[in-house]
């Protein structure tokens, strides 16, 4: 494994994480190597409180680290924070994992059921067992259902499920 990751995914990482202002928190980090969440808030302009929020949620999915100095003058405990970028992929890879497992769960669904629709936008699908016990009427419209051919879904998620699988053994 590389411990390069390229700025866009370090992105997508820390916005998954925290969003827009996790993404100018491990920005920040990347710029300056390692600092202080005081350090960070000057960078950033985000609220103290709000940083070391960001800081410890990307402390707890590993992507970054901290070493815990005591101040002699004051007592008081300063934590330096710097990105791991090793542990990076790792958490890439668990994430893939874990949205493989959701489309996973989404396939066997869609594969396990008739659908019937009535095909107004505003509403939603119907198991055919729904169905059959709305006697085939919508239950928001009142318009009949009618059977909803599920292919093409089905057809995208094993794609989707395949390519992640793919990119898991790469890995």
């Amino acid at each position: 494994m590389t411990a390069f990751i390229d700025d866009d995914s370090l992105r997508k990482i820390a916005n998954i994480v925290g969003g827009e202002d996790a993404i100018r928190v491990v920005m920040a980090l990347k710029d300056v190597g390692e600092a202080t969440d005081d350090q960070i808030l000057m960078k950033t302009s985000i609220k103290l409180n709000d940083v070391r929020k960001i800081l410890f949620k990307l402390y707890d999915h590993s992507i970054v680290q901290c070493d815990r100095i005591r101040d002699e003058k004051t007592g008081w405990i300063i934590f330096h924070w710097r990105l791991q970028p090793d542990q990076l992929e790792g958490f890439i890879k668990n994430y893939k994992r874990k949205i493989r497992k959701i489309l996973e769960t989404r396939l066997d669904y869609e594969k396990g059921h008739d659908f019937y629709y009535c095909y107004n936008p505003t509403c939603s699908r119907v198991t055919f067992e729904d169905a059959v016990e709305l006697v085939f009427h919508c239950p928001n419209c009142s318009n009949p259902l009618k059977y909803f051919d599920n292919s093409k879904i089905v057809e995208v998620l094993e794609k989707k499920v395949n390519q992640l699988d793919n990119e898991l053994k790469e890995e």
